[in-house]
Order: C-alpha cells, then sequence, then structure tokens
C-alpha cells in the first residue's frame, strides 16, 4: 500500500483573530473565510437584530450557501417559498438557487452561513459594508454591480 503525501497543516483562527464586519443590519464574524481555507469553503458566523430587512432574492452561479441557525428565527427564501428556521434548523441553497433571508421574532437571528466552495464572500460584505457607511445612500446600480463581482445576481 503506498500512502499519500503528507496534507499541509490545518488552519486554526482562534476567535480573537477572526476578523468582523460590521453594518446595522449585520455581524459577520469571519471564522474561516475562503481566503483562509483555500477556498474549499467559507464559514461566517451572522447576527441580524430583529426587523432587519436582509437581502433580497438572489442567487449564485458557482458556490452553494447553507443556513445553520444557532438562536432566534430566520425566514429564508428558497425558490418561491419561505421557510421559518429555528435553533439547530438548517437550509441549504444549491448553487443557481434563488434565495433570500431576514430574522423572524422579537430577538436577533443568529446563525452560520456556509459557501462551498469558498468563495471569497468577504470582499463582497466587506465592500457592501463600506457602501452603507457613506454619507450618501448607495443606489441600485452600485449595489448591483458590487454583487455582480462576487458571483451575487440580484433579482428585483
Amino acid at each position: 500500500m503506498t500512502l499519500p503525501e503528507p496534507h499541509p497543516a490545518g488552519v486554526v483562527r482562534l476567535h480573537a483573530d477572526q476578523p468582523r464586519i460590521e453594518t446595522p443590519t449585520l455581524t459577520t464574524v469571519l471564522a474561516a473565510p475562503g481566503s483562509a481555507t483555500g477556498g474549499e469553503f467559507g464559514l461566517f458566523d451572522c447576527r441580524t437584530p430583529p426587523g432587519a430587512p436582509g437581502p433580497g432574492p438572489h442567487y449564485h452561479e458557482h458556490f452553494t450557501e447553507t443556513f445553520y441557525v444557532l438562536s432566534g428565527r430566520l425566514a429564508v427564501r428558497t425558490g418561491d417559498d419561505w421557510v421559518t428556521a429555528g435553533s439547530g434548523d438548517l437550509v441549504h441553497v444549491p448553487r443557481r438557487g434563488i434565495h433570500a433571508f431576514h430574522p423572524t421574532g422579537d430577538d436577533e437571528a443568529h446563525f452560520l452561513i456556509l459557501f462551498t466552495p469558498g468563495a471569497p464572500r468577504e470582499e463582497y460584505f466587506a465592500e457592501m459594508a463600506a457602501l452603507q457607511d457613506r454619507a450618501e445612500p448607495p443606489t441600485t446600480a452600485e449595489i448591483d454591480e458590487i454583487a455582480a463581482r462576487h458571483d451575487q445576481i440580484n433579482l428585483r
């Protein structure tokens, strides 16, 4: 039997070292962005306050998105249907699957988002946060341009 070549060491990212992106409607800890996993996957730890709008319907050509709810309730659109996911629930959206999400109920929604393969979604989140952080509100064209560069096709 021939043993495989040794694989490089794994990735260890202590919580204190994980970058954070914050907007008024979403706090995201980049637990394991695609840039840290060699593009294998991306894992984000997200919190969104009650009443936050969430992104509108969109899809991705080249990666899947999976939501795992830790606490609170998260409404997730998959195709034409909405499902309300609670603690321990998982919602998987395949490539090209139309989806959207927002918190529902009176509590913050705390959830993980798993991207496979590990698309560099951290760049999208950072650019969107910078756009929302400026004095003038972003235009739909600006939002859609950033989204399109990061494999997100927004639907209206």
